[in-house]
């Protein structure tokens, strides 16, 4: 590995090597002079909204997701129309306490279904991709007052989303980039005719999912990075601003126990954040989100392909939680977008730029036009944290 950082760098030798042993998602860290903390934690490959929270009270849920309404149908009950999936126990448990909401029918201004595309809309905060060049994470320490805030980027290249006119060092691992699951499902495709090689194929599979990305022995390597993520934040001279970005949510084969194991992940990095932050917890904010969701209906491989409105996350000890935001569409044939995906009905960027607002007690409206200007007409969504 290579480090490219100056004398004032926070990373101290022994987190880094930390980070090298237990390393799963990538990572990135900005300091801003403020006593809150804000982590924004991206679920690269579209993370099936529906899967995670689930509209069980539609009437129309079972019957559209078939076996993918299983598993989420024996999570802990939301309200009366949501439940949120098993395998995240930590976020129920936050939920429960106040401290956990979740927005749902919720997507950035993209509508097609490019990831690469939507990743940019998402991360730079515009309203079709490539039209803005900086991020609005790095836009965003501009906005919150700052000494000096400075950012560092553990990636083979710094998030986009990071990107600026604020300096950020790199910390990137040597090793050359895994295929992304959308590839690996199209080779799949290629062997489906051949007993032989078909059968190896998806056992080489099975195995890289067991040992990649969230779910990488057992969400030990995932809780590890919340772990070491507290740890950097929680000093008073610490980072104050942490970006986590986590890959493996393009769930095109395999759905059920792919992402049973993502959010197994997941949910061990949040409770890792909220155990090691202890105190600190009552003012840090973590936000959840993807680029796009996915498709309601199941494809003929126990998986789902790339759709539009999706589920966001809030989390942290002075979020107004306990409860689910959702304009819901329906999920009949006719409400659908164009009759295929959850239709949108929230506004990400409102909701992002509403929440940070608020954390940050900055204006917003000033937030909305530095972060999403694009979006600045909706006006930021009220009332996600406690202020």
């Amino acid at each position: 590995m290579t480090l490219i950082t100056d004398r004032r760098s926070f990373l101290s030798t022994a987190a880094l090597g930390v980070l090298g042993a237990a390393f799963a998602p990538r990572m990135a860290f900005a300091r801003a002079a403020t006593a809150k903390r804000f982590v924004f934690i991206i679920q690269r490959g579209a993370a099936d909204g529906m899967g995670i929270v689930g509209p069980v009270g539609d009437p129309g849920f079972a019957g559209a997701r078939g076996d993918l309404a299983a598993d989420v149908a024996k999570g802990a009950k939301l309200d009366a129309m949501f439940a949120l999936h098993p395998a995240m126990t930590a976020t129920a448990g936050l939920y429960g306490q106040g401290q956990a909401l979740f927005a749902h029918a919720i997507a950035s201004p993209y509508r097609d279904r490019s990831h690469f595309d939507g990743q940019n809309v998402l991360e730079t905060g515009g309203a079709s991709a490539y039209q803005l060049h900086d991020g609005w994470l790095n836009r965003l320490m501009g906005v919150v007052p700052t000494d000096d805030a400075r950012a560092i980027a553990v990636a083979a290249t710094v998030p986009m989303a990071l990107r600026g006119s604020r300096d950020v060092a790199s910390y990137a691992p040597s090793a050359l980039p895994q295929a992304s699951d959308d590839l690996m499902s199209r080779v799949a495709m290629l062997y489906q005719g051949d007993a032989q090689l078909h059968g190896l194929w998806s056992e080489a599979m099975a195995t890289r999912q067991l040992t990649s990305d969230l779910a990488q022995n057992n969400g030990a390597n995932a809780a590890a990075t919340g772990a070491l993520t507290a740890r950097l934040l929680a000093p008073n001279n610490g980072a104050r601003i942490a970006m986590i970005e986590t890959g493996g949510w393009d769930t095109h084969t395999q759905q059920r126990q792919r992402l049973a194991a993502q959010l197994k992940g997941l949910d061990a990095m949040i409770g890792a954040l909220r155990t090691g932050l202890g105190p600190m917890w009552d003012d840090t904010l973590v936000l959840v989100a993807t680029e796009f969701g996915r498709t309601v209906a199941a494809n003929g491989t126990g998986g789902t392909d790339h759709g539009q409105g999706s589920s966001a996350m809030l989390i942290g000890g002075g979020v107004k939680g306990g409860r689910v935001i959702a304009d819901w569409p329906g999920l009949k044939k006719s409400q659908l977008y164009e009759g295929r995906d959850l239709n949108p009905t929230s506004s990400l960027d409102a909701f992002i730029g509403g929440a940070v607002a608020e954390h940050f007690a900055t204006d917003p409206a000033r937030t909305m036009a530095a972060l999403f200007p694009a979006s600045a007409r909706i006006g930021a969504t009220e009332g996600l944290v406690r202020v």
